[in-house]
């Protein structure tokens, strides 16, 4: 159903925790690099800082990575506490943070309490003396529940800084991360496109209308990336914004990258034609952007924490929510008009499709979120003849990566899994999905929703076509009619998840920003299909 009626009240706050969001979260928003977007840098002389503030991942029950970067060498020390007076902490301590790392540190917390608020500080001290720290950097999150009675709500989406679209200072930056904030999520899912490492951004971009963007600028974001310092600098110039910050302070962060975190629409084995690369091997600049992608974000399955290193995984939120984060670059067969009848590697490989299979059938949790960084029914081209993504526009029987998608899909419908939900961004617009087997050619699956949103700060771009393999209805869609919409002209979209914890129902709104709801779908629990 369509609906303008449907925004939910912000969750509200308690006391303390209105005095923290208040006062000492708003200091990693002052805590600015000097001559960037935001306030003077307040650090004590001579002692490490943390400019680029903190932020959590993957937190579980009894778990979380807490992460930050020092602006020198630093020992990272993290203190958390039941309370924001830290009368009765706990103190972990983390790694030395030096150039190896870019200076960036992750510290895993363990045996946390349950479905609790957590309050956090993260101290960086002087590695030859620890009596001299810097200014504590403060934030929280809460830990993922124990029983099934508690409401559970997240945000999505992705599209971060992209076709030139950066810190605008004249709109304040990327105000969107602040709007997701005050809806208090337990967490956000972050789609992919974190960076565009392939879009420089000019310090002034002019509109058809004569007017002129301004953009905060860095040397790292003058040109494509291709050394690692290059994509290191693509994560630190996003963090320039001080909405990012504060929000990376208060809402834990499940990231999945897709092309833009090294070049548009790569796949390996790719040799690039751009001429504005040197470096044309895309694994070669894919490595360096994965190392750069697990230094900037706290991820439990990319090295230092996992030496094997995978972007795919589960992230448990305790019995109501499971989120399947899926990688569909590392594993994917290259780009092609993709009309094979035979295909075992897909976008997933096959691997990671059994990897898929055997964790979505051990699931418990009431719903199973599939965070997919590709629609599946909509035909996202590459170039006059190939194609990015899963569908190609053929409306017939599976073909190419379909064939993996068919063999999922059909898995899911005759080992009974119920709850599962498909949420994805990319497109660059918003729309709601429902896949039939009444209405599609390959029919042994059972129906599904796919919900799709974002950019949250990139160019808006037209809805694509349909391909009718999997049945798929558009229930709604929101895209600008031209190509690469500025954010100041709208078309920058988020979507909000909202379990209930007393009847199970999953309630996802498609959001605008501005605070809109556009589209509110409700679905019920314990269905296979719906």
């Amino acid at each position: 159903m369509v609906s303008s009626h449907s925004t939910p009240p912000a969750r509200p706050l308690g006391p303390a925790r209105r005095a923290l969001l208040r006062g000492s979260l708003a200091l990693p928003a002052a805590l600015a690099v000097p001559g960037s977007f935001g306030a003077p840098a307040q650090a004590l002389s001579g002692r490490p800082s943390a400019p680029f503030g903190v932020q959590t991942g993957d937190v579980t029950g009894r778990s979380a990575l807490v992460w930050t970067r020092a602006d020198r060498p630093a020992r990272m020390v993290v203190e958390t506490s039941a309370t924001e007076s830290f009368r009765a902490s706990r103190r972990w301590y983390g790694p030395l943070l030096g150039p190896e790392t870019d200076f960036t540190g992750r510290v895993r917390l363990r045996g946390l309490p349950p479905g609790r608020q957590v309050y956090y500080r993260v101290l960086l001290t002087d590695p030859d003396d620890p009596r001299r720290s810097g200014r504590p950097v403060l934030g929280t999150f809460r830990t993922a529940p124990a029983g099934r009675h508690r409401d559970v709500r997240f945000v999505w989406s992705g599209d971060v800084a992209g076709q030139g679209w950066g810190i605008n200072p004249d709109l304040h930056g990327f105000t969107i991360f602040e709007e997701m904030r005050r809806l208090d999520p337990d967490f956000f899912l972050h789609s992919g496109d974190t960076v565009y490492a392939d879009n420089p951004i000019a310090p002034v971009v002019v509109l058809p209308d004569g007017t002129r963007w301004r953009n905060v600028t860095t040397e790292a974001k003058s040109k494509v990336a291709e050394t690692l310092e290059e994509f290191r600098g693509n994560f630190r110039y996003n963090l320039l914004d001080a909405h990012l910050r504060r929000f990376n302070a208060q809402v834990p962060v499940v990231a999945q990258w897709d092309d833009h975190e090294v070049t548009n629409n790569w796949y390996p084995g790719e040799i690039l034609t751009d001429d504005r690369y040197r470096e044309k091997r895309v694994d070669v600049l894919a490595a360096r952007a994965r190392r750069a992608f697990a230094e900037y974000f706290p991820l439990g399955t990319l090295p230092p924490s996992d030496p094997d290193g995978r972007v795919h995984r589960v992230v448990r939120h305790g019995p109501l929510l499971d989120v399947f984060v899926l990688d569909l670059r590392t594993h994917r067969n290259p780009n092609s008009p993709n009309r094979q009848a035979d295909e075992r590697q897909g976008l997933l490989g096959a691997h990671q499709l059994a990897w898929l299979k055997r964790e979505l059938a051990a699931s418990r949790a009431v719903w199973k979120v599939i965070a997919c960084d590709l629609p599946i029914g909509l035909v996202v081209a590459d170039g006059a003849t190939d194609f990015e993504a899963v569908a190609q526009g053929d409306p017939g029987a599976p073909l190419g990566r379909e064939l993996q998608f068919a063999d999922l899909l059909r898995f899911v419908k005759r080992r009974g899994i119920t709850g599962t939900v498909w949420l994805t961004a990319d497109v660059h617009h918003t729309s709601a999905q429902h896949y039939d087997p009444s209405r599609a050619a390959f029919t042994d699956f059972a129906p599904f929703w796919e919900f799709v949103t974002g950019p949250l700060h990139a160019g808006g771009f037209p809805a694509v076509p349909l391909d009718g393999t999997f049945g798929p209805a558009r229930a709604f869609v929101r895209a600008p009619t031209a190509a690469n919409v500025p954010p100041s002209q709208g078309g920058q979209f988020y979507g909000q998840v909202d379990i209930d914890g007393g009847s199970g129902e999953l309630t996802v709104r498609l959001r605008e920003q501005g605070g809109a709801v556009l589209f509110t779908k409700v679905l019920q629990p314990g269905r296979v299909g719906q």
